[in-house]
């Protein structure tokens, strides 16, 4: 507990001093915000914005994260020095996954608050957008490791981030891209969210979910079989 207390820890302070990191924290609150006070549509349903930049804050920003703090810790033998020093793997992931979580669950509730999610409702929307964060790190996660350095992290990370997040919005516009991003967990989360005030949860809801978490999960411990936390360049 000791060692998962100093990660924590650790990463508040590095947060800091990595801007790349601490943008991703920021950016969909801080949208959704200015779109949901700024931009009035007579047609648009009640928080359209806030709804919409949830979905795609939990494709990003913990994929992104993840994947760059494990990343960047390869490259700069960080990762080895901690091993060394007596930090296990799962102290280690233990320390950033619940440091990431608890970042991007507090984007989360600015992002309830800015809308108009109250009591209940707030309870359920922050339970959705846990499970998506928690999905999402897990992708982070299996790139991070399987990346030696940032630059490849980057590579891979962009064109996933760039579909889990981007999807719901354009299924938004488009019926056919919606029927294909139903797999996608992020397409769900989005689902779940417009649900919130007639509350149900589907099984393809549950199913799609759990499956993207599973598949995330199998990927993360084969990037880890094959690279470890600390194999660098």
């Amino acid at each position: 507990m000791r060692n998962i207390t100093v990660i924590f820890q650790k990463q508040i302070k590095d947060t800091f001093k990595n801007k790349e990191v601490l943008i991703q924290f920021v950016m969909f609150p801080i949208m959704a915000l200015i779109m949901e006070k700024l931009v009035k549509v007579e047609e648009l349903p009640q928080n359209y914005f806030i709804n919409l930049f949830s979905s795609m804050y939990v494709g990003m920003a913990p994929l992104v994260s993840v994947a760059a703090v494990i990343s960047e810790e390869k490259e700069k033998n960080t990762l080895r020095v901690l091993m060394m020093s007596g930090v296990k793997p799962a102290e280690y992931l233990l320390g950033i996954g619940i440091y990431i979580w608890t970042v991007c669950m507090a984007g989360a509730l600015f992002l309830g608050m800015t809308g108009s999610y109250r009591g209940s409702e707030l309870a359920v929307f922050l339970g959705i957008m846990a499970v998506g964060i928690l999905a999402s790190m897990l992708i982070g996660a299996a790139i991070g490791t399987l990346s030696r350095n940032q630059m490849m992290a980057t590579s891979l990370t962009v064109p996933v981030m760039l579909v889990f997040a981007f999807l719901p919005m354009i299924a938004a516009f488009n019926e056919n891209i919606k029927k294909i991003a139903k797999i996608a967990y992020s397409e769900q989360i989005n689902i779940l969210i417009g649900k919130i005030g007639t509350f149900s949860v589907s099984f393809e809801s549950v199913l799609v979910i759990g499956m993207n978490m599973l598949i995330a999960l199998l990927l993360f411990s084969y990037a880890y079989r094959k690279c470890g936390l600390t194999e660098g360049d």
